[in-house]
């Protein structure tokens, strides 16, 4: 609903502005609401950057480690980085690898062709 929908027939009848402010109101805390959301999306992107601040990362594995935090469907696994990354599985292996040995990503359960990373 708009506010010339709103505002229109308020001084025709009794120059009451309720519905007005309560027009107004929900339309600040959809806003509010809104901008509460995308700065914790913000502040959860950078708590994700921070755990990479000291590592030193290639080309591809900044391109796969930027899908993370906006949202990435599914799990991390070597054909998923492969695919992103457009490289071959070894070397999706090999970038997954590196850093689940220097702590920034971690193997999830499960095993073979099932193990994914977080």
């Amino acid at each position: 609903m708009g506010i010339y929908t709103i505002l229109e027939p308020t001084p025709k009848r009794t120059h009451d502005v309720t519905s007005w402010q309560q027009w107004f109101l929900t339309c600040l805390r959809r806003a509010t609401d809104g901008s509460q959301d995308a700065l914790a999306r913000v502040l959860d992107k950078a708590r994700f950057w921070d755990r990479f601040a000291h590592a030193s990362l290639s080309a591809r594995q900044v391109t796969v480690l930027t899908w993370l935090p906006d949202g990435f469907e599914g799990k991390l696994t070597t054909s998923n980085w492969a695919k992103l990354a457009k490289c071959s599985q070894g070397t999706a292996y090999r970038g997954v690898l590196e850093l689940v040995e220097r702590g920034t990503l971690r193997k999830d359960s499960g095993g073979g062709r099932s193990l994914s990373y977080s």
